[in-house]
């Protein structure tokens, strides 16, 4: 019947249509406006032929159903006025109300991820199934928008209020039997047997077995909910979306408003309710930063692809140092199905390191993610050893050196086990700090090493810098990234430099800290003003849980290596700590005092000693700052030295910089990274900020490329 590059009609000879999306030109199914204008097309030759038709099947020749709108052309579309954008709804939504209104009955077949529009256009429909493994959902306010294609309309209409405000402010992905308990979708059945399932619910729609007209009338009518109750649901989403977006992120309450205010009303009023939310939260900042996010993530996964074909496929792999960290590395190894050898030279050092395996699967276990023989199949996956003869490092493609972080350990262990593995494997340190380019000194093949800097919790944490020393061959680059993409990680390759490019940054925010707490800061305060910035925890609880000794292990190398900016001027709070034997969550005081929760979990409260303990950094005893100074002395050496590692070329491109500081240090995501945040203020204004606080020496004064851009209204991202 018809045939576009994205959506085609076929007649069956029943009677049925089946409106099939196979996009041509791409590996999977997403509405962009080519897409869009085939639906629009379809959609009118189904209205044309609708006394000839009996029924409808949607279903994919992809395998995914569709992953949601093209994100790649949000950009251009909200630069439009708001009259543009306004058209541009109605035109999609005008599509699947069609849809929705066809004379006959309708039924979606939905195999793997209906996302998005995806979803929205599932819910068109009188009827939806799913395949076994299949998942659904509307992750739009992860983006920083709401559904826009009727999804705040439609959901609530089938699935309940309660069920939709959950799903839309978190932007859930619900797996199949979840979305069917839900009443999302009407049935979950294997995918080979998706299609026949499919058109057997037709039929029996077409033969009256199945009531849609009373589906339909049910989600283009009124929400039925008694006023009361109406009230208390809103009223209670709206606060507790508040409490947990910190009013940083608009779209949940602005999809809460959407479902309340268009609750009244019939579908096309609420629709239109709908388009005004989706409109006001298009244009803000915040969206830009999260669009710019999943745009700066798609950009890293397609360079981590080119970067990994340059490198060994990774079949087998060895970890260095067990303990914590190497358990942690083993575990998310062998969770990834890469076996795994782990080492270490005391039998305690092995068991804490299985020990940290078999807790990580147990949760699993607990929470019925994975069965017991799945749990004994990724702990068969590590063989762990106290020797090189225990165990064949032969057939090993990178091995990860996760020792203490003292150079001249690594060297030799470096040494040692190049000397036991096959030519060419290739050798990564998991250090934080240490240079790259000097450990690979006692190496015969220095150009076989890179650096693999892991980030605490490794099974949580997404980022894995991959540190390219001095003579370290692309290949090793390669490989490294190769298994950092296998163990599910996000792989960011920057050049070597003390600290690299993620504790470089960071550690000019800790100077910036600690000068404020010599000034006589309350340290309690900087760190609520910055949690009410947008950090997960402020400056001084950051440090406790990164442990003071570690923290002033690596100051001391930034300072060395950066002695200008770097190196504090006299004594410090965290030297203080130090002394003290303060070092944080790791023995239960630091800048704060901790015990246990109900849960296992550290909980913080204040400890009387430490203020006096901070007095004796304090020369000139206590000063009141206003939240605005934290902030900018805070933030201010932050972004300079960001642009610096851009400059200098440790980061290839503004979009890794600010990824690598959004998923390892926890930047504030609705801001979008270091370099995405000074375009959001503009440079002229980032360089007059630095400017107020040139007194403060060269931690905050900026580059003299910042300040030609900054005249040039030059941005780090073209807008």
């Amino acid at each position: 019947m018809f045939v576009g590059k994205a959506v085609k009609l076929n007649q069956l000879d029943n009677g049925v249509v089946e409106l099939v999306f196979d996009y041509e030109t791409e590996s999977v199914n997403k509405f962009d406006r080519t897409a869009l204008q085939d639906w629009r097309d379809s959609v009118d030759l189904l209205q044309e032929k609708a006394d000839s038709i009996k029924g409808l099947l949607v279903r994919s020749a992809k395998g995914q159903f569709i992953v949601g709108a093209d994100i790649t052309e949000f950009g251009e579309a909200f630069k439009q006025t708001d009259e543009q954008l306004g058209e541009w709804l109605a035109f999609c939504n005008k599509i699947f109300s069609d849809i929705e209104d066809l004379p006959f009955p309708t039924v979606t077949a939905i195999n793997g991820l209906a996302l998005g529009g995806g979803c929205e256009m599932a819910l068109s429909t009188d009827f939806r199934l799913i395949d076994t493994k299949g998942k659904i959902g509307l992750p739009e306010t992860q983006l920083g928008i709401i559904p826009g294609f009727g999804g705040t309309v439609r959901m609530p209409r089938v699935i309940g209020v309660d069920n939709a405000i959950q799903n839309i402010t978190t932007g859930k992905q619900l797996k199949a039997p979840e979305a069917l308990k839900q009443h999302l979708v009407d049935a979950v059945v294997p995918v080979e047997k998706l299609v026949d399932a499919g058109h057997k619910i037709l039929n029996q729609a077409i033969e009256g077995k199945l009531d849609w007209k009373t589906r339909r009338a049910q989600k283009t009518g009124k929400i039925n909910l008694p006023f009361a109750e109406a009230m208390l649901v809103f009223q209670s989403s709206i606060g507790m979306t508040k409490a947990t977006t910190k009013g940083h992120y608009p779209a949940p309450v602005a999809a809460i408003n959407s479902i309340q205010k268009g609750a009244g009303q019939t579908r096309d009023k609420a629709l239109v309710v709908e388009m005004k939310e989706f409109i006001k939260v298009a244009k803000t900042d915040v969206t830009k930063s999260l669009v710019g996010l999943f745009l700066n993530d798609q950009y890293i996964k397609g360079k981590s692809k080119k970067q990994a074909k340059q490198g060994d496929d990774v079949k087998k792999a060895a970890v260095l140092g067990a303990g914590i960290m190497g358990g942690g590395i083993a575990y998310q190894s062998a969770s990834k199905d890469v076996p795994i050898i782990m080492k270490d030279i005391r039998q305690a050092g092995i068991d804490q390191g299985m020990n940290e395996a078999a807790k990580l699967t147990s949760k699993l276990v607990k929470r019925g993610k994975i069965d017991e023989a799945r749990m004994a199949e990724v702990l068969s996956n590590i063989t762990p050893t106290l020797s090189y003869g225990e165990a064949d490092f032969a057939d090993v493609n990178v091995v990860v050196e996760a020792v203490v972080e003292n150079p001249k350990v690594k060297k030799i262990v470096l040494a040692e086990v190049e000397g036991k593995c096959k030519e060419g494997t290739v050798l990564c340190s998991n250090t934080s700090t240490i240079s790259i380019t000097s450990l690979a000194e006692g190496l015969k093949h220095p150009e076989n090493f890179c650096g693999m800097h892991f980030f605490n919790p490794v099974h949580r944490m997404k980022l894995v810098e991959i540190i390219r020393g001095k003579e370290t061959s692309e290949r090793a680059v390669g490989t490294a990234v190769n298994y950092a993409l296998k163990m599910g990680k996000l792989p960011i390759v920057v050049n070597d430099c003390p600290g690299f490019l993620v504790n470089r940054v960071l550690f000019p925010y800790f100077a910036g800290f600690q000068m404020l707490i010599s000034e006589g800061a309350d340290f309690q305060q900087v760190d609520k003003v910055m949690e009410k910035f947008g950090w997960p925890m402020g400056p001084a609880y950051l440090l406790d849980v990164v442990g003071m000794d570690t923290a002033h292990h690596a100051q001391a190398i930034m300072a060395d290596g950066f002695p200008d900016r770097m190196a504090a001027d006299g004594r410090t709070s965290l030297d203080v700590m130090v002394d003290a034997e303060r070092y944080g969550q790791k023995n239960a005081k630091g800048y704060y005092q901790y015990t246990l929760d109900r849960r296992g979990k550290p909980k913080k409260s204040a400890d009387p000693e430490v203020v006096g303990m901070i007095a004796t950094v304090q020369k000139d005893g206590t000063k009141e700052f206003s939240a605005e100074e934290i902030q900018e002395r805070m933030m201010v050496p932050m972004l300079i030295e960001t642009i610096r590692c851009l400059e200098e070329g440790i980061v290839d491109s503004p979009n890794e910089a600010d990824m690598a500081l959004i998923f390892g240090i926890g930047f504030p995501p609705f801001l979008g990274g270091a370099l995405h945040y000074a375009d959001l203020l503009g440079l002229k204004a980032v360089c007059e900020m630095a400017d107020k606080y040139a007194h403060l020496g060269k931690l905050y004064e900026p580059t003299a490329k910042m300040r030609e851009m900054a005249a040039s209204g030059a941005t780090y991202y073209n807008k």
